[in-house]
């Protein structure tokens, strides 16, 4: 055999052996780097966001007194409301209010809207008992959007009573807006536990106002105001 067939015999069996290995797929190429499918991936990830979702609600409920969701949905229901007006109201963003109330985030990092919660919440009251007709809420719902957070103890309209002067529920809700923005309840609690022994008068307004419910704190107002 000359050299001529001897080369074109090699190259056909090189490419004999060639067309024997395996040859990667189109669809295995195509796989993600990361092994766990797909649904497992979305499971966990599910499992996760709840997870994190159950922490905020728990963090709520010591900040606020219960989860943020079951707060505004009662806003919602009282002064009939839909999200986009509630989040208006209070100076915050559609998708802000809505993660609050998932649980997807925890805190109200802005003190003036603590405090207008706390202003729509007594709003509610009235409404409900029938003090402020639904007429006058709008108009006090406008007032509280174009407030600034600002002291119930003020001059001005927004944040008083009908007759102008704030009530002490009102007042006292204020207080308790005021700690519970910079501190948690157990907080709150620790650092009147450290001053109890030399100042106890001092301790005990902390612990009622930051870490108590509003029905005791009323009392503590009324009795040492009275």
């Amino acid at each position: 055999m000359d050299a001529a067939h001897q080369e074109a015999a090699a190259r056909a069996a090189t490419a004999g052996e060639s067309a024997r290995l395996p040859q990667p797929s189109t669809e295995t190429a195509r796989l993600p780097r990361e092994e766990v499918p797909e649904p497992a991936r979305t499971h966990e990830d599910r499992g996760r966001h709840q997870e994190i979702a159950a922490k905020s609600r728990e963090l709520q409920r010591v900040w606020y007194g219960e989860p943020l969701g079951t707060l505004f949905r009662r806003l919602l229901d009282d002064l009939g409301l839909n999200q986009a007006r509630l989040a208006a109201v209070l100076g915050l963003s559609a998708p802000m209010l809505s993660q609050l109330m998932s649980g997807q985030r925890a805190k109200i990092g802005n003190p003036s809207v603590v405090q207008r919660v706390q202003l729509l919440q007594e709003l509610a009251a009235q409404v409900a008992d029938g003090s402020v007709p639904a007429a006058e809420a709008t108009v006090r719902m406008d007032e509280i959007r174009a407030s600034r957070g600002g002291s119930v103890l003020s001059t001005g309209q927004t944040g008083s009573t009908s007759g102008g002067a704030p009530t002490v529920r009102r007042v006292v809700r204020e207080m308790q807006a005021l700690l519970r923005s910079v501190a948690s309840a157990q907080d709150i609690v620790a650092a009147a536990a450290l001053i109890a022994d030399d100042h106890p008068e001092l301790a005990e307004l902390l612990r009622v106002y930051g870490a108590g419910r509003t029905s005791e704190a009323i009392d503590h107002y009324a009795t040492h105001q009275g």
